[in-house]
């Protein structure tokens, strides 16, 4: 969630507004989020991380549950992960 933060804060207020409502949610209920230590809806997750061009991800939002919610980034980490150590 830090890093949403970050990047919300970077954000002039019009800016906040338009990526919340771009992800399907509110700045208050991103800040809420946050601040309470929540957890954001999947779809929020994926929205957040497309719209932010990756500057927030799904796994900084869902840092304990991503691989059970989305395997597919499980598996294309462990490609990356590969091809890097390969290089």
């Amino acid at each position: 969630m830090k890093q949403l933060t970050i990047y919300l804060n970077g954000l002039t207020k019009q800016e906040q507004a338009d990526f919340a409502g771009r992800c399907g949610t509110t700045v208050g209920y991103m800040r809420k989020v946050c601040s309470l230590g929540g957890l954001l809806r999947e779809k929020v997750c994926a929205l957040a991380e497309a719209h932010s061009a990756g500057a927030v991800t799904r796994k900084d939002l869902r840092p304990d549950d991503w691989t059970e919610i989305w395997p597919e980034l499980q598996a294309k980490q462990a490609i990356t992960t590969t091809e890097t150590t390969n290089v």
